[in-house]
């Protein structure tokens, strides 16, 4: 597991609540065991919402208000912008809350200043994380509709030229995962290792 020292975390006491994308829960949980960062409260939002990025606003303003009735002073809203287009943003300058710095998850995993330098060669890169890798014919083919109709596959993909798989953890089973799904979708299969990125960071300093 990835392990900071304790000399960069926040030192205030007091408790945490953390609003996260379920998507990436099993990541949050293993950051906060690493670093003993038993004061984070996190609650979770259904990971299906990121296919539906219009969902994720209103969730977390609602999970916000339910936070401060539960008496939370301190919250942080573990998503990335994650295609609202801004509107998480306004949300949480609104809320007097941060959130994780970055456009997505594939971006905060990669490190958002790495992401964005390698993003002329990976303009035509299909993601996955460790979560998608798991869950890919749940929040890929299906929703897609792509066993029903395996002629869509070109439609929606023909434009990628590779799949590039940023992993969390080092396991092999997961890799022979991913790459079964760049060889699903005819996709040369990229493995980069990344860690947990800006992640961490930002919950140290939460």
């Amino acid at each position: 597991m990835e392990k900071v020292s304790r000399t960069i975390q926040r030192t205030k006491p007091e408790k945490v609540h953390v609003i996260g994308c379920g998507a990436i829960a099993r990541e949050i949980l293993a950051i906060c065991q690493a670093n003993q960062l038993d004061h984070v409260d996190l609650a979770c939002l259904p990971a299906i919402w990121h296919n539906t990025p219009d969902r994720i606003t209103p969730g977390v303003r609602e999970a916000i208000a339910k936070a401060r009735q539960e008496g939370f002073k301190r919250i942080f809203v573990a998503y990335a912008d994650c295609g609202t287009g801004g509107h998480l943003d306004r949300l949480c300058e609104e809320e007097g809350v941060e959130r994780i710095p970055g456009p997505h998850c594939y971006s905060f995993f990669a490190g958002n200043d790495d992401f964005a330098s390698r993003w002329d060669d990976d303009l035509t890169a299909f993601f996955l994380t460790d979560f998608l890798a798991r869950q890919f014919e749940a929040f890929v083919v299906e929703p897609l509709g792509l066993k029903r109709h395996p002629e869509l596959r070109d439609m929606y993909f023909g434009h990628y030229r590779k799949l590039v798989y940023l992993s969390q953890q080092e396991d092999e089973t997961l890799q022979a995962k991913a790459k079964e799904a760049a060889d699903y979708l005819g996709l040369e299969y990229e493995y980069r290792f990344t860690g947990y990125g800006d992640l961490t960071t930002s919950l140290l300093s939460a």
